[in-house]
């Protein structure tokens, strides 16, 4: 559960969406538990052990039996924390990189802002072990994403970020592999749904 103090009619619930992370996927869904009021894991069609091991106690497991990629996963997942009443919808990457506690670091910055998406960036504090090859790529990106949506993002391949119900609702990822993460920020830009990131 969210360790910090919040409205009762909030439900902040954690989608995760796992291909083929057996060893991580325990570990990070565990610490969602800690931090959102629940879990809901697509496993994309591993072909190791993660659906068993993310089956923890309370977690909602669901299991694509064809892999269709990053972008599918999301969307199921997102579909499913709304069927479960979800106020807030987090989207968490399955290999550890993001850390579930700032899950509620987000959705403070989206309530200070007025804002119905929270974007995480790595660019806005001190961003370590990124190679800088990788680094230039992201900043070509970054100023991609500005010039075709005019949102001013810092970072535009972050999977950490939260959505509002009703924000959430009106996504359509239609982009089934990497890409949808371009055209999340673009749906944010057509629908013009009020963003910060953090």
């Amino acid at each position: 559960m969210n360790d910090s103090p919040a409205p009762a009619s909030r439900r902040i619930v954690a989608v995760v969406s796992p291909y083929n992370e057996g060893r991580a996927i325990a570990a990070v869904v565990r610490e969602c538990q800690r931090h959102a009021d629940g879990v809901v894991v697509v496993d994309d069609a591993s072909s190791d052990d993660t659906a068993e091991r993310a089956a923890l106690p309370g977690v909602d497991v669901l299991r694509h039996p064809i892999n269709l990629g990053q972008g599918a996963a999301l969307q199921t997942g997102i579909a499913r924390a709304l069927a479960l009443g979800a106020t807030h919808v987090a989207t968490l990457d399955a290999d550890g990189q993001h850390d579930p506690a700032e899950i509620d670091r987000l959705v403070k910055a989206m309530d200070a802002a007025g804002a119905q998406v929270a974007l995480g960036s790595r660019f806005l504090g001190a961003a370590v072990g990124i190679p800088a090859h990788r680094r230039a790529v992201l900043r070509l990106a970054v100023l991609f994403t500005r010039l075709t949506t005019g949102l001013r993002v810092t970072d535009c391949h972050n999977g950490f970020r939260v959505f509002s119900a009703d924000a959430a609702r009106r996504l359509r990822i239609l982009q089934n592999r990497m890409a949808h993460a371009s055209e999340i920020l673009e749906e944010i830009s057509r629908k013009r749904l009020p963003y910060v990131e953090v």
